[in-house]
């Protein structure tokens, strides 16, 4: 069914109905416009939203980075940074395919509408026209008709009237005959028109309108796809942007599954973090000895106590007793930044030291690279003077050994203060492995702190600084406590991985090869060591940060 057969006479109902279906095309090019510019607003904001809560300071600056806590927020802060990039795509697809295509294919069809209805109107006047004629040849036709009547009367009459003239009667009978011959040429003419008009009719109406409204038609229906297809792109530009935007939601999941309290999973554990950032590597302050102050000729101030000793009570101290560090009891003082980091706790030191040694082993070899490839490059110009002059070299070659020699004496001088708090922290190691590996030595009149006590016994019976005096004293209940180390061993809890050589040289230590297999039989009690086994034999301690860690 085409609208020239069925519409042949609905020339105004076409009019309107294409005018309608323009209008609907601009309305829907103004949604998809309106639409982009929710959704560069929905990306603007969203990116602002990410700004606001992304760390301020560099990763390698900010000690929170290291927690999978945060490292997860702010991957979840990147992953929506873009999801609001893919809005902006969604955007950008949707204004240049669809607002800029159909506004451009719409302004097309309004121009080849106007010209097909100006092809219409002009068919129109064109039979209007014709029908004019028609009617004009018609109404002359009618009136010749009735003027050669009237003559043919008048000549009859005069012919009648013997009071007439003969020259009135040839007169009368000359205009009758003139009379008719007009009319007879009217409806010649008229005839002639009426079938020249039949014609032009039977063109307008069987051809050329419906030639018209055929390409009406075929426009409109170009139209409907072109808009169909502009629907379609609605959609299929949320689609182009599925698969990243799924991404992002996945990402946001695995950082989620990511936060990692204590388990291990994909970043280091929290806690295993805090304590790497923030353990001190000192020792274990020791037990706070009795003061007898009843036996004043033999009392022996404690290396520990809190109180504050009297001038006497200094003088009665043993050579090399020092007081122990409580640093929970303690006021913290104003710290001076040290190019040693001697300011730092012992761990805290080490850790720096091998990252400075790391830092200036990184800037030799790259010194150390640059000079070689300054020799090669002289040796070119030596053998080929037209690439260039040798001694220009020069000072870029005594520049480069200068700063060799500065990173040499740098490195030694790291290495030097990196092997003093290496032994700082396993002589602070030992101390508390002596500490914890056996019992104190009870003191000879007083009953042990109760914080000295791994059971936390309360009930051992008093004793004087001196040996022994009493049957009746209790022997005390950690005697047996190296034999149980003296007991079958115990079964690994994981397994680790040595990343670095250790040499184990002080008592309690093991040494270990890099790559080497081992078997962990103790976690990191927070001092910053861990005890595991060699599989040739042999259990030690060696440094937490030298391992990588599974646990079973």
């Amino acid at each position: 069914m085409d609208w020239g057969t069925e519409l042949w006479d609905q020339f105004e109902v076409l009019e309107r109905h294409t005018q309608w279906g323009l209008d609907l095309l601009d309305r829907y090019v103004k949604f998809v416009k309106e639409r982009t510019e929710v959704e560069q607003a929905y990306a603007k904001q969203l990116r602002s939203l990410v700004k606001k809560y992304l760390p301020k300071r560099p990763a390698k600056d900010d000690p929170e980075s290291k927690f999978s806590q945060q490292q997860a927020f702010v991957q979840i802060l990147q992953e929506v940074n873009d999801f609001a990039g893919q809005r902006e795509l969604v955007a950008e697809n949707l204004s240049v395919r669809v607002c800029l295509e159909l506004a451009k294919y719409s302004q097309e069809m309004k121009q080849e509408r106007k010209m097909h209805f100006q092809e219409g109107r002009r068919a129109q006047q064109q039979l209007e026209s014709g029908f004019k004629q028609l009617e004009s040849s018609k109404r002359k036709f009618e009136r010749d008709c009735r003027e050669a009547e009237k003559a043919a009367q008048t000549a009859e009459r005069l012919d009648q009237d013997i009071n007439a003239t003969k020259a009135d009667v040839e007169k009368a009978k000359q205009q009758a005959h003139l009379r008719s011959h007009m009319a007879e040429e009217s409806k010649n003419e008229y005839a002639a028109q009426l079938q020249r008009f039949n014609r032009d009719q039977a063109h307008f109406y069987f051809s050329q309108m419906p030639q018209i409204f055929d390409k009406l038609q075929d426009m409109d229906e170009r139209r409907a796809t072109h808009l169909g297809a502009g629907y379609g792109l609605l959609s299929e530009a949320e689609l182009q942007v599925v698969p990243i935007v799924a991404k992002c939601l996945e990402g946001m999941k695995v950082a989620a599954d990511a936060v990692d309290a204590k388990n291990v999973g994909a970043w280091p554990q929290d806690s295993q973090v805090l304590i790497e950032l923030y353990k001190s590597g000192f020792a274990r302050p020791g037990d706070v000895e009795f003061e007898d102050f009843s036996e004043p000729m033999n009392r022996a101030p404690s290396d520990s106590s809190l109180g504050t000793p009297s001038e006497g009570r200094a003088e009665l101290r043993g050579p090399g007793r020092t007081r122990a560090k409580r640093w929970p009891f303690g006021k913290k003082n104003k710290t001076v930044v040290t190019e040693d980091f001697s300011h730092l706790p012992p761990e805290q030191q080490r850790k720096r030291l091998q990252q400075q040694l790391e830092e200036r082993n990184r800037e030799l070899q790259k010194e150390v690279d640059q000079r070689e490839a300054l020799k090669k490059m002289k040796d070119v110009y030596e053998k080929t003077p037209q690439m260039g002059d040798p001694t220009s070299l020069e000072p870029q070659i005594t520049e480069t050994l200068n700063n060799i020699e500065r990173l040499k004496l740098e490195v030694q001088k790291y290495e030097a203060w990196l092997a003093e708090a290496e032994s700082r922290v396993l002589s602070n190691r030992g101390d508390s492995l002596g500490r914890h590996s056996r019992p104190p030595d009870p003191p000879s009149s007083a009953p042990p702190d109760s914080s000295s006590s791994n059971s936390g016994s309360q009930d051992n019976k008093e004793s004087s600084e001196g040996p022994p005096s009493e049957e009746g004293q209790e022997a005390p209940i950690y005697t047996e406590f190296d034999e149980d180390f003296e007991e079958e061993p115990a079964s690994p809890i994981g397994h680790c991985v040595a990343i670095y050589h250790f040499e184990g040289s002080s008592e309690g230590t093991i040494s270990m090869a890099e790559g080497e297999d081992l078997s962990l039989m103790e976690e990191d009690k927070g001092d910053g060591w861990t005890r595991v086994r060699r599989k040739q034999g042999g259990e030690g301690y060696v440094p937490t940060s030298y391992l990588r860690v599974t646990l079973n």
